[in-house]
């Protein structure tokens, strides 16, 4: 990865990662996870829609007993949790303490939580006896085992049909045992690395993460934590409910890091409003997400946060253990994002379109490039804050004079409305992702003719602010136009026009 700040801190930089972190999956049986399949496969068995419970309970014990047999043979007991404010994750934390970090079940936590179920339903119109969705509460087992391949994760079984299974683990504890196995010595703080003796490696690594790999896992423990496959006769389906990927810079000490990220992160809050939010996601601006926008700063015992968050998706940044610089995208519906892909339709035929992200595990390969892209857009962010002096010797540049092919061409005058207007929409997110044209500048531009906007395009190429694109009429900021015009902007948004507001 390529970002000015990283060019500017090489010498205090140890290493840069990409990686994905949290990660949930949800498993569904294809033939049950809806009130109509379920219903067919009554039906077929031949039972009566209103012997749904009954057909449900023996499943239900089953699980049961299966849980306090898994227990047993590993030795440790079944914890029932009652109150909402207790953390699994501290309970099993402290369990790892006394117990070790060696593969196995390491703990069974049960705990009543809301559940999705059905309930028969007769049509007295159409006569008909089916199924329809309902929810409760049931008894649900969290198993927290050490995978030998995938680190620390948690197997969530409820007892009631149609056995949603939930899964978690982490993308670096993952890596952590790729590491070991390739002799890459290393260090980490919680879930970062803060010493890697081979970054690169460690990144190539960190880019092998399989959804077959996770596939093969996730079915082993389907199979023994949720002995019911057998009735249903099919195998569960992966897909993905949260992603985080995340970007760590590590530097070589806290000392270097903290003023560093005390400077921008201070600037980020009061800079990044909610068109700079949908530029980092990728998504063009519009009213309606705008509103959905929210930014927000937290102290937690790692570090201080920075939080832009978008509906079901977000961006931030936060400091691990004074070492680690964490950029990280997180989203909670994939389908958010969009890429090209083969899009099969109802007729047969396929096409290959923009379309939605699916929701399967093996979108984990595609969807790796558009988080990281979240992650760089916002990097480069943070690197235009950061560096106030480029900005000012760029602002130079912008307001002097020159002389092109004999004919003097004057510099930009902030002060003045109109080329002030022109240089603050330049800045709009989106044609930092597909460029600006000519027409593109003239809503933004009402008092000025075409040709008008013309000249003002060519004196912005003149000066080295925009690049045109080959072959056709789009421009984009170069590096110095983005530097350039940020800071004539916030030096008249921030400080001039406040001091002369009475």
């Amino acid at each position: 990865m390529n970002a000015p700040l990283l060019e500017r801190y090489h010498d205090r930089i140890a290493g840069v990662l990409t990686c994905y972190d949290r990660m949930v999956i949800t498993g569904t049986l294809p033939g049950a996870c809806h009130a109509a399949g379920m219903t067919s496969f009554l039906n077929a068995k031949h039972i009566r829609i209103f012997d749904y419970p009954r057909f449900a309970e023996p499943l239900r014990d089953r699980i049961r007993a299966n849980a306090e047999a898994l227990a047993a043979a590993s030795g440790v007991t079944i914890q029932y949790i009652a109150k909402a404010h207790i953390r699994k994750e501290a309970v099993v934390a402290d369990v790892i303490r006394k117990r070790g970090d060696y593969p196995g079940l390491v703990h069974v936590i049960s705990v009543m939580e809301a559940c999705s179920s059905y309930s028969a339903w007769h049509d007295k119109r159409t006569h008909q006896t089916t199924l329809r969705p309902t929810s409760g509460k049931c008894l649900h087992y969290y198993f927290y085992i050490i995978d030998a391949e995938l680190g620390l994760m948690y197997v969530r079984v409820p007892t009631w049909c149609p056995f949603r299974l939930q899964i978690y683990c982490n993308g670096h504890s993952w890596l952590a045992r790729q590491l070991t196995a390739a002799g890459i010595d290393y260090a980490m703080a919680d879930n970062a690395f803060i010493r890697i003796d081979d970054w690169e490696r460690a990144q190539q690594l960190a880019d092998r993460l399989s959804p077959d790999v996770l596939h093969r896992v996730l079915d082993g423990y389907a199979r023994q934590c949720c002995p019911i496959l057998d009735v249903f006769n099919q195998t569960y389906h992966w897909s993905l409910m949260q992603v985080e990927c995340s970007t760590d810079l590590a530097f070589r000490s806290g000392g270097i890091m903290k003023p560093l990220y005390e400077a921008i992160s201070r600037q980020a809050i009061v800079s990044v409003k909610a068109p700079q939010v949908m530029h980092f996601l990728g998504k063009k601006m519009s009213p309606q997400l705008a509103q959905e926008v929210e930014s927000r700063l937290s102290t937690r015992i790692e570090g201080t946060c920075i939080k832009h968050r978008l509906g079901k998706h977000s961006v931030k940044m936060y400091d691990k253990f004074g070492r680690v610089l964490r950029i990280e995208t997180t989203t909670n519906d994939v389908a958010f994002f969009k890429h090209h892909r083969k899009v099969e339709h109802r007729d047969g035929h396929a096409t290959r379109e923009l379309a939605a992200v699916k929701k399967s595990i093996y979108s984990l390969i595609d969807l790796r490039e558009i988080l990281l892209g979240c992650n760089r857009r916002y990097l480069d962010f943070l690197s235009a804050l950061d560096d106030f002096s480029a900005g000012t010797r760029c602002l130079n540049k912008l307001t002097t004079p020159k002389e092109i092919d004999g004919h003097r061409v004057k510099g930009f005058n902030f002060f003045d409305k109109t080329e002030h207007d022109l240089l603050c929409s330049l800045q709009h997110p989106e044609f930092n992702i597909r460029g600006v044209r000519r027409a593109d500048l003239k809503p933004f531009l009402t008092t000025l003719s075409v040709a008008s906007i013309t000249r003002y395009l060519k004196r912005l190429r003149d000066f080295g602010l925009i690049k045109k694109v080959v072959g056709t009429y789009r421009y984009y900021l170069t590096r110095i136009g983005r530097n350039a015009i940020a800071a004539a902007c916030r030096i008249a948004e921030q400080l001039i026009i406040p001091a002369l507001a009475p």
